[in-house]
């Protein structure tokens, strides 16, 4: 089991990687580039830039991302930096060689389409441990530098200055397009990623933890008891709950969990949160017979 787990890792890291190239390029050749549309990020700033000079968009997507694939690697490591490189490499390649169909003269579904399959390319590398766009690794060095741009301020500013690059050259029609084509990049980019069973961790207090929490066992979730100590409210002194309930389960399972738990308890107070990423332990419910 340790071997094939070795063994196993690697390829499906392969296949989502290459997989994330093939969406991508299809997002780009196969629907924006014959309406002049770009992308946001890196990938948009090299498409504006091959619009604009006699350089073929796949060498610059090598110019521009590699520098950032330099810096990131003190931050996350040489296996991110190789793939990260051999995914860029890849685009470009693919970009070059594969000739993609001009898929459709429509300029709203050009737009919605090539957004779609930039994103899910780019969520597909991000679940094989690589990028195909260093936007994301220039705002986390840039907003480490800086105590006042978080992550998010430095993609949105990075965004605006690029659309409106695009509105100056290209005009506002297809810039204007071209930020449809970077909302559905960036959706899809979230589902693929998440998936339709994003976690939620909940955490449940209640006088009554003991038998919610065996409620919560039956049903095949795992879950784990926080020791507490009751605070006060506007109903006065609460030091009669000693623990909290934490569980996390997808979020297709929530409702179910919330009606359970309000049978018992109908003044449970409920708190339930997305998380990014688990790993271990028991999440999804076992199959109920």
């Amino acid at each position: 089991m340790i071997r094939q787990s070795v063994y196993y890792r690697p390829v499906k890291d392969t296949i989502f990687i290459v997989a994330g190239i093939l969406s991508a390029s299809m997002g780009i050749k196969g629907f924006l580039l014959s309406s002049h549309f770009i992308d946001g990020g890196v990938t948009g700033i090299s498409m504006l830039l091959a619009t604009l000079f006699d350089i073929p968009l796949p060498i610059w997507l090598l110019i521009i991302n590699l520098p950032f694939i330099g810096l990131g690697y003190r931050q996350f490591g040489r296996q991110f930096a190789l793939k990260s490189t051999l995914g860029i490499a890849g685009l470009s390649l693919s970009l070059a060689v594969i000739p993609f169909p001009d898929v459709t003269p429509d300029l709203l579904l050009t737009a919605i389409f090539g957004g779609f399959f930039i994103g899910a390319g780019i969520g597909l590398a991000i679940r094989g441990g690589a990028v195909l766009d260093g936007t994301e690794i220039a705002a986390l060095l840039i907003s480490r530098s800086s105590h006042v741009l978080k992550v998010s301020d430095v993609i949105l500013v990075l965004n605006v200055l690029i659309f409106a690059a695009a509105a100056f050259f290209l005009g506002i029609n297809p810039a204007l397009y071209s930020m449809i084509t970077y909302f559905a990049a960036y959706k899809t980019v979230d589902f693929i990623i998440h998936g339709i069973e994003e976690h939620t961790a909940v955490m449940i207090i209640s006088k009554h933890n003991n038998i919610i929490s065996e409620r919560i066992i039956e049903q095949g979730w795992g879950v784990t008891l926080l020791k507490s100590q009751g605070g006060y409210g506007k109903h006065g002194n609460r030091e009669d709950i000693d623990s909290i309930i934490y569980i996390v389960l997808t979020r297709l399972e929530i409702n179910r969990l919330r009606a359970m738990v309000t049978k018992e308890d109908p003044n449970a107070f409920i708190i339930h949160h997305s998380v990014d990423d688990v790993a271990g332990g028991k999440v999804k419910t076992l199959p109920m017979h």
